[in-house]
């Protein structure tokens, strides 16, 4: 399916990718400062269309294709506008595959629309990185930075370059925390951990795991798996649990 774009309903150009097939939908949401076109998100587009699932992949605003600056983005803005997307992109349930950020975004997803939602799998889910990563990291030279300049750079650890973290998203994250209060995820959920992963610690899946409540919430941890997750192996058990909860939400 060729790149559409779409207006969401704050005014954003948001672009992304639509295959139709069965249904729930497979939507992949990826990471801080990632787009659609990573390893992860072609992998299951590809998935899906060998097994005839209906699969969308997107954009937030600033990121990859669509308009709008990444500086300028918050993880309440993108979650917005992940919803917007799937809701003009999508007719029934889906299941959301969040990867680090995406997976903070899925869990507010999840209680936003909890109804057009069929089952979730997150990969190296980063809940409130932004207070309990960033912010809690910061040293006081970097603190007194940010309220300063109202903007710090920090390094990425990969090959594109620094992150502009800013006081707008330090303050927005603050008021979409998830792992503060109840949290219940009423669907067939597969949590995927690298015990490699040195961006996001084991311990914040375990936490995930303990804190939310639901009635099929499993966590599988993958030894010496790294954040990308994105070896031949890590991947296909990307498949295998979208497919298990696929089958868990027929049941």
């Amino acid at each position: 399916m060729a790149l559409q774009k779409m207006i969401s309903a704050t005014g954003r150009e948001l672009a992304f990718h639509k295959t139709n097939g069965q249904g729930p939908d497979v939507v992949f949401l990826g990471g801080f400062m990632s787009d659609m076109s990573g390893t992860k998100a072609l992998y299951l587009e590809d998935w899906a269309k060998a097994r005839g699932f209906g699969y969308l992949r997107l954009d937030y605003s600033g990121h990859g294709q669509s308009g709008g600056a990444f500086e300028e983005g918050c993880i309440g803005e993108w979650a917005a506008d992940a919803r917007d997307v799937i809701t003009k992109a999508t007719t029934g349930k889906v299941v959301l595959v969040g990867s680090s950020m995406g997976g903070w975004i899925s869990l507010l997803l999840a209680r936003q629309m909890p109804e057009k939602i069929a089952g979730m799998v997150t990969i190296a889910a980063a809940p409130d990185f932004t207070e309990d990563k960033l912010w809690t990291g910061f040293d006081d030279v970097q603190r007194a930075e940010m309220r300063r300049d109202g903007r710090i750079e920090i390094p990425s650890g990969y090959d594109d370059g620094p992150y502009v973290i800013t006081n707008r998203l330090i303050e927005d994250g603050r008021e979409n925390l998830v792992m503060r209060s109840p949290l219940n995820l009423p669907f067939p959920v597969r949590m995927l951990q690298g015990t490699a992963d040195e961006d996001v610690d084991q311990g914040v899946a375990l936490r995930l795991l303990d804190h939310a409540t639901g009635p099929d919430i499993r966590l599988t941890l993958v030894k010496g798996a790294d954040h990308r997750f994105s070896s031949p192996s890590a991947l296909g058990l990307i498949g295998k649990s979208i497919h298990s909860g696929l089958q868990m939400a027929k049941d």
